[in-house]
């Protein structure tokens, strides 16, 4: 049985990495490697199965955890830009953990007439990801606890 795991955890971690490089959340991708870490890490130290599973779930929590919160750099970049953010000026930043970088060009705020008791602004962002431009439009509109949320 521990041939059988350790044979498939190589297999789990090329699968992982070329996962990672598609679009998925940095939670998702944390995740993934911290239940292949952790398995393996479980299995050197417990030397059975239930060592290596528990190692693989302790793995996958801390993974998502550490992964979010890079992703909550860039929500907040964000945020700060359409909260203090001057219309038609364009803030920029690089989120030190992934590298990314984005220029976001607010515009003024409005109120949409589908919902009076909010304010709305719409943005120009440009992302730079895995060296890779892309421009796109965004609305944010806040929330009722005040926070800015991207709309759909």
């Amino acid at each position: 049985m521990k041939k059988l795991i350790l044979g498939l955890l190589p297999i789990l971690l090329l699968t992982l990495t070329s996962c990672a490089n598609q679009q998925l959340s940095r939670g998702t991708q944390g995740a993934g490697i911290g239940a292949a870490g952790g398995a393996i890490i479980g299995q050197a130290i417990g030397r059975n199965t239930e060592a290596t599973l528990i190692g693989a779930a302790v793995g996958t929590m801390l993974g998502y955890i550490v992964g979010n919160e890079m992703d909550k750099y860039d929500k907040r970049e964000l945020n700060q830009t359409y909260e203090f953010g001057p219309s038609g000026q364009t803030t920029s930043w690089q989120n030190p953990d992934s590298g990314n970088s984005y220029q976001v060009t607010p515009q003024p705020a409005y109120i949409p007439p589908q919902n009076p008791n909010t304010f709305c602004r719409r943005a120009e962002i440009l992302a730079t990801i895995d060296g890779k431009t892309q421009k796109t439009y965004t609305t944010a509109c806040r929330n009722s606890m005040g926070q800015w949320e991207l709309q759909n």
